[in-house]
This record gives structure tokens, sequence and C-alpha cells, in this order.
């Protein structure tokens, strides 16, 4: 079932739709939300705005903010259940919502307490998926055959190979310029999620891979994108997960291999490793140990893997 989501300016009020714009500005500016956490947010107030407008068949106002009980909320969450939409998605979008409504208390805009009253259901419990190292190995070899222009072939295999030696997210490496890399330092200074940075550390693979991505490189400014797209301008995530799409179909590999899967690959290869939690955590910029723990969970279960198959006396009753 899919849904055809209006804008905020055809569901609200125009005294409404100034607040909503102003709510997420804050987001952005006083609270420092990431950017795309920032949209997700935007996108799950006009769902929330378009639920309204059609369960009250009008323009949504401030007014009738102010009158919506908890029976109304409910109805928001079973209509997007019925949508067939995740419940990690459905908790975000309960708690932009909920932020919303906080944020007009706070500016004294109005107020309704009965969306404290509303607890969406649990996300399920979903784990990483890395690559196994032997498919981590093979992933980086097919890279290199994949682009027709050498050059682009070179920035592939950097990229990949950045992302899987260093843990980072496409974003974070996409943002990356050249000049980050002119240091010749051993380690990497990364700008995560709500512009918090960390330091990694640079392994002489990674290196290997990106200077000789350098030698090629179609730009020569300092200043340049590390990573470019075919006219010069800062590569496209796009791009990246049409082509890592191409050689997981090369490969045979399931669908879960995207560009993340190697950050995942990274933090579960470390454990595995022997690679101690915390050290994990600094360097994937994980805010909580909790987000961390999972791969730990992965770990277990490749443990309990082996043993069945290699132990002698498992299979015995």
């Amino acid at each position: 079932m899919t849904t055809e989501y209006k804008s905020i300016s055809q569901t609200c009020a125009p005294k409404l739709a100034s607040v909503i714009e102003d709510w997420y500005k804050n987001l952005l500016s006083e609270r420092r939300l990431a950017l795309k956490t920032g949209e997700s947010y935007q996108r799950d107030m006009k769902e929330f705005m378009t639920f309204l407008s059609d369960h009250f068949d009008k323009q949504i106002s401030l007014a009738d903010l102010k009158k919506l009980t908890v029976s109304d909320f409910r109805s928001f969450l079973v209509w997007r259940s019925n949508q067939k939409i995740a419940r990690s998605s459905i908790a975000r979008g309960l708690s932009a919502v909920r932020n919303f409504f906080k944020y007009m208390t706070r500016n004294e805009i109005l107020e309704n307490t009965a969306i404290m009253a509303i607890r969406s259901a649990r996300p399920q419990k979903t784990l990483p998926k890395p690559l196994s190292v032997t498919d981590a190995a093979r992933f980086l070899d097919a890279a290199q055959n994949m682009a027709r222009e050498t050059w682009e072939a070179k920035r592939d295999v950097a990229l990949y190979t950045l992302m899987y030696g260093c843990g980072l997210r496409i974003a974070e490496a996409l943002g990356l310029n050249k000049k980050d890399f002119e240091s010749h330092t051993d380690t990497l200074v990364i700008t995560g999620k709500g512009d918090k940075q960390r330091i990694v550390p640079i392994l002489p693979a990674v290196r290997k891979a990106v200077l000789s991505y350098l030698k090629m490189h179609p730009l020569s400014r300092s200043e340049a994108p590390l990573f470019v797209g075919a006219r010069g301008d800062r590569l496209n995530p796009g791009v990246v997960q049409r082509n890592v799409r191409l050689i997981r179909r090369a490969l045979n590999l399931p669908d879960t291999v995207t560009p993340h899967a190697l950050r995942h690959s990274f933090a579960t290869h470390l454990l595995q490793g022997g690679g101690d939690l915390r050290t994990v955590q600094e360097l994937l910029g994980h805010a909580s140990l909790s987000a961390t723990q999972r791969y730990t969970e992965i770990t277990m279960e490749h443990l309990q893997e082996v043993y069945e198959h290699a132990h002698p006396r498992a299979h015995l009753k």
C-alpha cells in the first residue's frame, strides 16, 4: 500500500506552516541535528499532516493541533502501520511529532500533553549484515575491473578500501577533500553525525590505495573533493550505490551488501580479530556503547557456527 503525501502548504493553514518551517530551522541551527536526520523529521511531519488533513477532511490549524486526543495520535500510528512501514520508521516519526509539540510548548505557541502518553512499538531488533573476510577481499578485487576509465577504477578501489579499512559512513568518505590525505600523517580526522569529529588511523593498505588514485586524480587543486564523479563534482552517493550493486551482482552476493555493509564489516572483523569494544566504538564514532554492542552478537554467532562445524563433540547428544 502506497500513500501520496501532500505538501505542508496543502495540509496546513499558513500560520501552522510557518511554525513548522521555524521548527525545522531550529532543528538544524540550534539543535545541530544532522541534515539527513532533519530531512527525515521534515518528511515525518509531512506524513503526520497528511494524515490529519485526511482524518479531519480539512486544512489543519494550530487550534486543531491543540484539540488532538490520545486516540488521534494512536490512529496516526495505526495508519502508518497499515502502510507496512518499518517499526523503526514509525518510532522515528512519533519522535519527530513529539519533538514538534515540545518545540511549540517551549515557545509558548500551544500545549497538548496527549502526545506524551503515546508509546510506539519497540523497533524489531536487527543485526548488521557484514561481509565475510573472504567476500570483503573478493569485493575489493572486483572493484578494480568494474569501471571503464582507469582513474575511476582506482577511485572506486580507494573509496571501498577506505570505507572498509577505516569504518567510514558513505557521507563521511565522500565529504573528504584531497588535502585531507596530503598531510602524510598516519591518521585521518573524520567529521561524523552532528558534526562530531573523531580520529581514525590510516592503514598502509588504505593509504596505498588512496595515493594510487591521487596520482590519477582529474583535479589538481588541493581543496578539491577527494572522490569526484565524471564531471569533476563531488561523487554522488547514488553512483556509489549503483556501482556496489554491479559488483554485488557480478559476485552473486546478497542484497545486504551495500556501501554501509563495508562499515559493518570493519567493526565485525575487528571484534572477531580480538579488538576491544571501546576502541571499536571510538573508531566508529558511536555516541553510545550499545550501538557498538550489536556487533558482539554477530561475532558470538560466528563463534557458535565455527564451534558447531569444527568441534568433534559438538554434534553429540
